[in-house]
């Protein structure tokens, strides 16, 4: 799944789509025809430190957990808005315009700059290098130009066939088979899991990725694992890594100037990750040499490019697979006990045991599109580009606001209600999902740089959720679940599930 991780932005129902769309041109255009950088809207800039007010204490950026905190913004200012450089981070504008969003994603399409975690770039590109480790190319989620397309093209063999990743549909229905009996042993007198609902989701996802990118499982779920333990080092090294990396990443951070102590955190979490990958790659590795099947699977497959392309992989994999399918999770199962007919209706599909499941597929989209885990894609700009009759500068971050898009009435009818028929109705029906713009709702990314591991991932969810379905009648009580924006849109406690047997 693609990780861009900005909240929801702008409410445009009353911007005609004819006149937006007649606003986005070529990058030919006169640059004198164009309003300049500065007067794209945004939050007012001081001398000297910028905006950098809006950031402090009683700011409109104070809190950039709160989801709203974009949308407000978007009332005021519109589909663009601007955020000058801070602290060296490059600029970026929030854009929730689909037809826009489609001109720059397609101008961007032959070697597209995404931006990521810079600090976990940082780490791959100059602290190794500073540290004696010869590298040439740094992985998919922070190389760019000819090494990420030489890269990719190296991969995507592997991780892009159906049947590889087919090859591990025994393993993560196991996977999926023990998390449940786990689920059913930790619940209390009244059917609600007794355990950290949040850490219970992150240790299914972080063993069933682990299956693929490690080629072994990691046996989190075993209740004796000591807390010294490599496989419980490594899901606190994951969690602590998110949470690091937000702070240096996503807010405003000195790190960039100077090696700040949580920059150094991070650094060591980056080390620590790398090593522990390193040893159960091993013990993948092991594995291989007892394997009995023809088929290779994930792990095999990039080892024989190379050992360096393979604690690569995994990297990005554990990185970019842990936390999002965890909280797709969590957003489908609130959905799912949410609307009981949606559920009793999936359930009916999955115990008539046919391989087709097409409203399992569109439940979990529909939950995609209502709960993203990932807000927005993002592209850096290569070129100069008429954005809505601003000129856009070279080198400038730009954030696709997917999500804000997505719950636009004039996207999708009944925009906040969870609806997965609409992705499986006929073309004349008004709320069929064709008639959204195409680039309202991304939620894999797009073009050469969508998700390489989005098969992997729909296979994961796929079978956990069938399996809770199977399993439990689902029920929700009290208010929504808080959602919080941090690097991605993660869903908070209380977590108000009761997961009734199913007679």
């Amino acid at each position: 799944m693609q990780t861009s991780k900005f909240k929801s932005l702008f409410n445009l129902a009353a911007i005609n789509k004819n006149v937006i769309r007649t606003s986005v041109t070529t990058t030919a255009a006169k640059s004198e025809n164009l309003k300049p950088w500065k007067e794209i809207p945004g939050p007012s800039s001081l001398p000297i430190i910028g905006q950098l007010h809006h950031f402090m204490f009683g700011g409109v950026f104070t809190n950039m957990e709160d989801p709203q905190t974009i949308t407000r913004l978007a009332k005021k200012y519109g589909p663009i808005i601007r955020l000058d450089s801070i602290f060296g981070k490059p600029p970026l504008i929030f854009l929730s315009d689909p037809e826009s969003a489609a001109f720059v994603l397609r101008s961007e399409n032959w070697m597209p700059i995404r931006p990521d975690l810079e600090s976990l770039e940082y780490y791959r590109k100059y602290y190794k290098k500073n540290k004696g480790n010869k590298v040439r190319t740094t992985g998919l989620s922070t190389e760019h130009g000819e090494l990420w397309k030489e890269f990719r093209s190296t991969v995507n063999p592997v991780l892009l066939q159906p049947k590889t990743i087919k090859l591990y549909t025994a393993v993560i229905d196991e996977v999926a088979q023990d998390m449940i009996d786990r689920m059913k042993a930790s619940r209390d007198d009244n059917n609600m899991i007794t355990k950290d609902f949040y850490k219970e989701m992150n240790l299914w996802a972080l063993e069933s990725i682990g299956t693929v990118a490690l080629g072994c499982r990691l046996n989190c779920f075993d209740p004796n694992l000591p807390a010294e333990s490599p496989e419980w080092q490594l899901f606190e090294c994951i969690q602590e890594l998110f949470a690091t990396s937000y702070e240096i990443d996503f807010k405003p951070s000195l790190w960039r100037l100077f090696a700040t102590p949580k920059f150094n955190k991070a650094m060591k979490l980056y080390e620590q990750h790398e090593n522990l990958l390193k040893h159960f790659i091993n013990k993948g590795k092991d594995n291989l040499k007892n394997k009995s099947g023809i088929e290779k699977g994930v792990l095999e497959k990039l080892l024989e490019i190379n050992e360096e392309t393979a604690y690569i992989m995994a990297s990005d994999m554990l990185f970019a697979g842990v936390d999002t399918a965890a909280n797709t999770v969590t957003a489908t199962l609130y959905l799912l006990a949410n609307n009981p007919d949606k559920q009793a209706k999936l359930r009916e599909e999955i115990m008539s045991r046919s391989e087709r499941r097409p409203y399992l597929r569109a439940c979990i989209k529909e939950s995609m599109r209502l709960m993203p885990v990932v807000s927005g894609n993002a592209r850096k700009t290569s070129k100069m580009y008429n954005i809505l009759g601003y000129e856009v500068p070279k080198g400038v971050n730009v954030i696709f606001a997917h999500q804000a898009m997505s719950l636009m009435e004039n996207n999708f009818p009944k925009a906040n209600e969870f609806i997965p028929e609409r992705w499986l109705v006929k073309k004349n029906d008004p709320l069929y999902y064709g008639h959204a713009h195409p680039f309202v709702c991304l939620p894999f990314g797009f073009g050469v740089r969508s998700c390489i591991g989005r098969r992997i991932a729909e296979l994961e969810m796929d079978t956990f959720i069938s399996k809770l379905v199977e399993n439990f009648e689902m029920e929700w009580f009290g208010p929504p679940p808080k959602t919080v924006h941090r690097a991605l849109n993660y869903i908070m406690g209380p977590y108000n599930f009761i997961f009734k047997d199913i007679k």
